[in-house]
């Protein structure tokens, strides 16, 4: 039955997203309140798809579900949810098979799923978890949000530096406290400090008399319990990690990040510039509400609004000279638009470099000139094609001339701005990724307007 169902339901190869060909029987048995058949569709399913079908449906389908699903309700598919619905699945799920639930997932899983929940589900799942795993959790939460120790796991294979090969093995064997998956073996010394790590495959083909210390990894790193996540993702992206031990201040052993976490968290990165770069809360979700996306967005459209504002008090001081010739209201929307676009480009490579650290201090006057001779070439191929559109446009070569003039001031700036701004915000400690955009956009309009205008009433009038 469940090999029929797989070929039936399970996304076709190269397709990884829940259609409608799933969708639509699982909210048939839903509203039909047959568990059996509710069960045999979402069985083959893996937890991340149920966690994006549960993402995808109305919220009092949602509880249906969750509740009919009743005792097959993965762990996994807790981590999974989006943040946003976590709270309101757990209020659905029974208590024991919460319990159930929590009791599979890892120590850092666990971590992830209740902090950022109120105190009552909190306590729901803590009180669900054997005490060993209650007292690594309640520590990791002690660790400041954000940092190694709340990303970190405490399940770790963790060897003596002066143990064989043979000795790790047997080890490994007569242990009922392995983690479900890992990738290292940690060499630590008599004080419990990290000191090494070796693959699995590598002990798995040495010999059992070979030392472990002979078979360590070359690229070892250690993670401080209380560095920003940020920084942790970065290095197991610089330096290619599979796992990394986290130490304490004393540099003992407390845990082990593995490297799904750390991509994890780059992921969110990622994503939360690029929903900052749009004026977008990070926390934002296609399952939101009306009433929270609106109480979201509406202090960056506040923020967008009195920079326009800003803009539009320039234009004021040119009342008379758009008065005296209309044709300046139809071409200085252009050249703002113009600026604003290159301004933005830039920005975004600019807030993305700052962000993988490729741009830096020792590179960033390069970044800015090569940035300022891009605005200057494309200022000039455009402000040819603009001269001649609005000299034959209105039949003013002169109003041609200025509007290609201040095209090309505009791309300068756009590109001066593009990456000044993010740099210096990052310099006094302000997110580039969140408050750039509103800066650089208010700076190409204002020099945009200004400079159109002002050399309309210099030359043409």
């Amino acid at each position: 039955m469940a090999e029929d169902q797989h070929q039936d339901f399970a996304p076709e190869e190269g397709d990884y997203e829940i259609d409608r060909e799933i969708l639509r029987p699982v909210l048939a048995a839903v509203e039909a309140g047959d568990a059996a058949a509710l069960t045999a569709l979402l069985e083959p399913l893996h937890a991340a798809d149920i966690a994006d079908l549960l993402e995808q449906v109305d919220d009092e389908t949602r509880v249906e579900l969750v509740q009919l699903y009743g005792r097959e309700f993965d762990g996994e598919i807790l981590s999974e949810l989006d943040e946003g619905i976590r709270e309101e699945v757990i209020d659905a799920l029974h208590p024991s098979v919460l319990t159930d639930a929590v009791r599979e997932l890892e120590t850092d899983d666990v971590v992830d799923l209740i902090e950022d929940l109120e105190a009552p589900q909190q306590a729901a799942i803590l009180e669900a978890l054997e005490a060993p795993d209650r007292i690594a959790v309640e520590r990791s939460l002690t660790y400041p949000e954000f940092s190694a120790g709340r990303l970190m796991q405490r399940e770790m294979v963790v060897a003596p530096e002066h143990w064989t090969v043979g000795e790790a093995i047997d080890f490994m064997r007569s242990t009922d406290e392995m983690p479900d998956q890992f990738y290292h073996v940690i060499l630590v010394d008599p004080r419990m400090r990290p000191t090494g790590y070796v693959t699995l495959g590598r002990i798995m083909s040495a010999s059992r008399s070979a030392h472990l210390t002979d078979l360590a990894e070359p690229t070892f790193q250690v993670i401080p319990v209380l560095q920003d996540e940020g920084e942790v993702a970065y290095a197991f992206n610089q330096y290619h990690l599979i796992s990394a031990p986290v130490v304490d201040e004393n540099e003992r052993l407390v845990g082990v990040i593995t490297i799904d976490d750390a991509m994890a968290i780059l992921d969110e990165e990622h994503e939360e510039d690029i929903l900052r770069l749009a004026g977008v809360d990070e926390e934002s979700a296609i399952s939101d509400g009306v009433f929270e996306t609106t109480r979201r967005r509406v202090p960056w459209l506040g923020v967008n609004m009195v920079t326009a504002i800003f803009a539009s008090l320039v234009i004021a001081q040119f009342e008379d000279t758009i008065a005296q010739l209309v044709a300046l209201a139809v071409l200085m929307p252009i050249v703002a638009s113009m600026g604003g676009n290159a301004g933005t480009q830039t920005l975004t490579v600019a807030v993305r470099a700052l962000a993988t650290k490729d741009l830096t201090t020792a590179n960033v006057w390069r970044v800015i000139r090569r940035e300022v001779m891009v605005g200057l070439v494309n200022g000039m191929i455009f402000a040819v094609v603009m001269g001649i559109v609005g000299a034959v446009w209105f039949g003013t070569p002169v109003l041609g001339l200025v509007i290609a003039i201040a095209m090309v001031i505009n791309l300068v700036v756009a590109g001066l701005a593009g990456v000044g701004v993010p740099v210096m915000l990052d310099k006094v400690g302000i997110d580039p990724a969140l408050a750039s955009g509103a800066f650089v956009t208010t700076m190409t309009d204002v020099v945009g307007f200004f400079a159109f205008l002002w050399l309309a009433g210099v030359l043409l009038l």
